[in-house]
């Protein structure tokens, strides 16, 4: 048997590819929309993929089931309760397929959501007797449990969810043996839970010591826990939840018919039409020079957890990027159901040398010199995007926090007659809502180089109209 995890840093996502040397066939679980990795692997080693598992309809991605059918006439399964607009195999407590020395047994696991599905791993090479892995989807990660507030657009409550999910993990998961491999679908990083480890695998027995959700307790105590101080959600969950549903084109597709190149001119004109303009260069690059109101999100960040918070998914997209990256840019909002590119400015950037008129820079600024400015008679605004928590945590004291997820609809709150200096943790956030302030019509904002970060490392102890020193 062989058993291969394939993680995705940027959507902390975990994927897997079980396979039997002797039949040469292979399934695979919750893969990414991208699906060219698992296809590549099987051909390599000789498998044929004949079964794809999705253990829930993801809410942070597009799964690629969609794409393994087509691609490879997978059958896929999902768990009994749920519903779809394509075929299925609707998988029951006990439900098993077995192929050579592998066989896999479904779990209903409800409570991240009401189908969600965890699947034992058995090598009958080994003997069969008990499972060697249990992939947990959304159930249990390493360190956490899967959030049961995700649902309430459709009418089913977290206390709900949580109820099923504390039965779920103490009636079903927690009485498989210690050493059993725990293999989840998201890490650290994933906002499908609060408190996830970055490990990647680990064993029933670690997680029942370990796991601050698996601690000994009532399922009122349970509930009341889990669903206390959950991450907010991107929009876009739910939407992304409901597509996984829906038969659809495929990643492929989407691709071939809207990557095209196009020229200022074009790109100007649909602008103005109301398309949607995204430069995925780094902060720095695009502060330096941009098509005036296009938005900054950088692909060397969580960039497509942040294009399904910012973009509107109602309108098409234009890419910017550096040359040879657009593709990338393209298939990244594919993998969260962005199928909205209109194309790319052709040669990026450097196809605005002679049109300086549509070119805007934003203002940056050093933590030392913030430092001196904010002890003047007319000192800047600090405006932390942060979350409410990062900025509770540690802040510079006198600033205004609008996480950036909320800027549009707060945007009266910022004052148009001081100076707006931006932060986040890093400069990542903050190039973000810069960029969204120019949309905005503001001028007057400037960005903190390094954020947080390089304010704290200073030691200063400034407030804004006050005195510094050293903390």
């Amino acid at each position: 048997m062989i058993l291969r995890q394939y993680y995705l840093g940027c959507l902390a996502h975990a994927s897997y590819l079980i396979a039997d040397d002797r039949t040469k066939i292979a399934a695979i679980v919750d893969p990414q929309r991208d699906v060219d990795q698992y296809v590549r692997d099987a051909e390599a080693g000789g498998y044929r993929i004949k079964y794809v598992f999705l253990t829930h309809f993801h809410a942070d991605f597009l799964a690629g089931h969609i794409e393994l059918r087509d691609r490879t006439g997978a059958q896929i399964y999902l768990g009994a309760r749920a519903e779809a607009e394509y075929p299925f195999v609707a998988a029951h407590d006990g439900t098993k397929v077995e192929f050579g020395d592998v066989r896999l047994v479904v779990w209903e696991t409800p409570g991240h959501t009401p189908e969600g599905i965890s699947i034992l791993v058995y090598d009958l090479a080994k003997g069969g007797s008990k499972p060697d892995a249990v992939l947990t989807g959304d159930t249990l990660f390493i360190g956490d449990v899967g959030r049961p507030d995700l649902m309430a657009s459709i009418g089913i409550t977290a206390e709900e969810l949580a109820s099923e999910l504390y039965d779920s993990l103490h009636g079903k998961l927690m009485k498989l043996p210690d050493e059993t491999l725990v293999y989840p679908a998201h890490g650290a990083g994933s906002m499908c839970g609060k408190n996830l480890s970055k490990d990647t695998v680990s064993t029933i027995g670690t997680q029942r010591k370990y796991n601050y959700a698996l601690a000994p307790m009532s399922k009122e105590e349970f509930i009341r826990l889990v669903t206390a101080d959950q991450p907010e959600a991107p929009d876009y969950f739910a939407y992304d939840a409901m597509l996984n549903r829906k038969e659809r084109g495929t990643l492929e597709e989407h691709l071939a018919r809207e990557l095209k190149p196009l020229t200022v001119d074009e790109v100007v004109r649909l602008q103005s039409q109301g398309t949607q303009i995204i430069d995925v260069r780094e902060a720095a690059d695009f502060e330096g020079a941009h098509l005036r109101n296009s938005l900054n999100i950088g692909l060397s960040g969580k960039y497509a957890t942040w294009a399904g918070t910012m973009l509107d998914r109602s309108r098409p997209i234009i890419i910017i990027a550096e040359p040879g990256h657009e593709e990338e840019a393209a298939m990244r909002l594919g993998r969260i159901g962005l199928d909205l590119t209109a194309g790319y400015l052709q040669g990026g950037l450097a196809a605005l040398e002679k049109r300086s008129d549509l070119v805007a820079r934003t203002e940056r600024i050093t933590a030392a010199t913030l430092a001196e400015q904010l002890t003047s008679s007319q000192p800047p605004v600090v405006l932390d995007v942060r979350s409410e928590k990062e900025h509770a945590a540690g802040k510079i004291e006198g600033s205004l926090n609008i996480p950036v997820n909320h800027l549009r609809e707060r945007l009266a709150e910022v004052p148009v007659d001081r100076s707006v200096v931006v932060h986040c943790a890093g400069g990542y956030r903050s190039a973000i809502a810069c960029s969204l302030l120019e949309q905005a019509g503001r001028t007057n904002m400037i960005d903190l180089v390094g954020g947080y970060g390089a304010w704290s490392a200073t030691g200063s102890s400034c407030t804004i109209g006050g005195t510094c020193g050293k903390s």
